[in-house]
């Protein structure tokens, strides 16, 4: 038997909203505090940021399998997307998070390493003696690996002007689940850097939006807090990801920096 369901795959095919948050920091006792708050979904482990090793893949995912009800997702850079897809897929993560999409021809491309190489998949993604089958020890037998790349999550950041431009073929995609937009790097390639504000560049993300949703698409948002999201939700966004563990201790740090300076100035005179 497959080590349990795709929690995220559950989620959505039940058609409930999903609450996620990020996780950068490359140690599985972060992973394990944030399963034990509870509430969350699914953990991102922002691969595009962080410094790891390929070990921390399987290390991540025995953290998350902790949690009878918590979900995996990874971000993956636009290169090597191949091989941490399959990397990552083959460690038990349930759903992958691409960057930098501009064409529909590079999602096929993608989805090809994701999927097995089977007549109805027509992927590239031969088996191995990986986590996800027991090392190849009878764990899990080869349908049920086969069905498991069939269960990931596919989640696409829509964050170029070229994504824009070809959206509707990118949606008419089969396996892909969900879409970001991606403010600061859409900004960019509009030659408009930084200005993730800017009303073009928010009618583009409420663009796309509304597009996934006619589509039958899951549109997902990044926010700072949940005190932001109301706006998303009425637009019929369902699903977020909420928070970046960095920035949390960036924050906390400066805050109580800031207060131990007013304590001394105060005692200090």
């Amino acid at each position: 038997m497959p080590f349990r369901p795709n929690m995220l795959r559950k989620i959505l095919n039940e058609g409930k909203p999903s609450f996620g948050v990020h996780q950068l920091m490359v140690d599985p006792s972060v992973t394990e505090i944030l399963g034990h708050m509870g509430g969350i979904d699914y953990i991102e482990f922002v691969a595009e940021y962080a410094t790891y090793d390929p070990t921390f893949l399987d290390t991540f995912c025995r953290a998350v399998g902790n949690f009878e009800n918590l979900g995996s997702m990874i971000k993956i850079e636009q290169e090597p997307r191949m091989w941490l897809t399959q990397r990552a897929v083959d460690a038990g993560f349930e759903s992958v998070l691409w960057t930098d999409i501009r064409t529909a021809d590079e999602v096929n491309e993608a989805l090809r390493h994701l999927h097995a190489e089977t007549p109805e998949d027509k992927g590239i993604h031969g088996i191995g003696s990986r986590r996800i089958n027991g090392y190849g020890c009878g764990i899990m037998n080869a349908q049920e690996w086969v069905q498991a790349l069939k269960d990931v999550v596919v989640v696409l950041m829509i964050e170029k002007e070229a994504a824009m431009d070809n959206i509707d073929e990118i949606l008419a995609i089969e396996h892909v689940d969900m879409l970001q937009f991606g403010p600061a790097d859409y900004s960019i390639s509009v030659g408009k850097p930084g200005q993730m504000g800017d009303p073009g560049v928010q009618a583009k993300h409420r663009e796309m939006i509304e597009k996934a949703l006619k589509a039958g698409k899951h549109p997902r948002v990044e926010a700072a807090s949940v005190d932001v999201i109301q706006d998303y939700w009425d637009m019929g966004v369902r699903h977020f990801c909420v928070g970046w563990d960095r920035k949390v201790i960036t924050e906390w740090t400066s805050k109580n920096s800031a207060d131990w300076k007013k304590f001394l100035e105060k005692n200090l005179g």
